[in-house]
């Protein structure tokens, strides 16, 4: 995309033809090398710090209509737990978490697969160890916590011959996800499948090699559409799992997090990230789609780098 007041320069087509037939396969794609070692330890230690700062201000829920309560803009989900922190609204926390979302290979990704404009409409992250009880799991048997966030006929749709979703997110897991640590668990092709999730997930236990789990090194992107049933992992191991999401829709979808953005935090807000930020008030779209699948990638590096900086 050509700078303009209104868009940045990201990579576009973002993924290459067999990441690109993956994704519309099986709904999900595991891009690697897109943070670097040190960027994704940089930002470990910005979620800690956060992490350290919501339980230092008693755990305020995300969802409290009193911003004053919350860290940074930031607040938690499920403010009971001890072993999983569900951070949300993190846009304004840190810098990093405001680069990660602004990132040009994330943007790239997300606006290929919805196939055009894009706003951010969550950002969230997660640290989480293993659960009290896990000893009681049974590993080859255990149930998942599986949803979708948007259904099929209103999420998605095909042209050229490829699959488009109005709803999409970047996972993008911090520490290393060996088969142990909980990493994302999908039933692979359900963005497709216009059926009752209850059925779906039904099938899925009764055959579990529809489970995939994603088991990939730190600094890994799952790009997956929001149709697609998944849930978390069980983490069985002795680390921790720390992952950062964005989730991106059409530039008319309202922003659903419960964050504000501060008067400060709009001022800083470049000319060019301007739709990211505050989408656009009519159901009008600039339509950019992949037309072929053999299309090759846009190779250019991205770094994490300064978030309103970037042109």
């Amino acid at each position: 995309m050509t700078p303009t007041e209104e868009g940045m320069d990201v990579p576009f087509p973002a993924l290459t033809p067999a990441q690109r037939l993956h994704l519309d396969i099986y709904g999900y794609v595991v891009v690697p090398e897109t943070l670097t070692a040190d960027e994704c330890g940089a930002m470990i230690e910005a979620l800690q710090k956060l992490k350290r700062d919501l339980t230092g201000a008693g755990n305020p829920a995300s969802r409290s209509q009193d911003q004053s309560t919350k860290v940074r803009g930031a607040g938690l989900a499920n403010v009971n737990s001890t072993h999983h922190h569900f951070m949300r609204d993190i846009e304004q926390a840190d810098p990093l978490f405001t680069a990660y979302i602004t990132h040009p290979r994330m943007l790239g990704m997300a606006a290929e697969t919805i196939g055009g404009e894009i706003r951010m409409v969550e950002s969230n992250a997660h640290i989480n160890s293993r659960a009290p009880g896990w000893e009681t799991q049974d590993r080859s048997n255990c149930k998942y916590s599986f949803h979708r966030g948007i259904d099929v006929p209103y999420g998605s749709y095909t042209r050229h011959g490829l699959y488009h979703c109005n709803f999409v997110k970047t996972l993008t897991n911090l520490t290393e996800l060996g088969p142990n640590d909980g990493g994302t668990v999908v039933i692979a092709g359900t963005h497709k499948m216009d059926l009752p999730p209850e059925q779906l997930i039904e099938c899925a236990y009764q055959d579990r090699s529809l489970i995939h789990q994603v088991i990939a090194p730190a600094g890994s992107t799952l790009l997956f559409v929001e149709p697609l049933i998944h849930a978390t992992g069980l983490l069985t191991s002795e680390r921790e799992r720390v992952i950062i999401i964005t989730g991106y829709g059409p530039a008319q979808l309202p922003y659903w997090g419960d964050g504000e953005l501060t008067a400060e935090f709009k001022a800083q807000i470049p000319a060019s990230q301007h739709l990211l930020w505050h989408g656009r008030q009519n159901w009008n779209r600039r339509v950019k789609e992949r037309t072929e699948l053999m299309a090759d990638a846009d190779p250019r590096p991205f770094e994490l780098g300064i978030w309103n900086q970037r042109h």
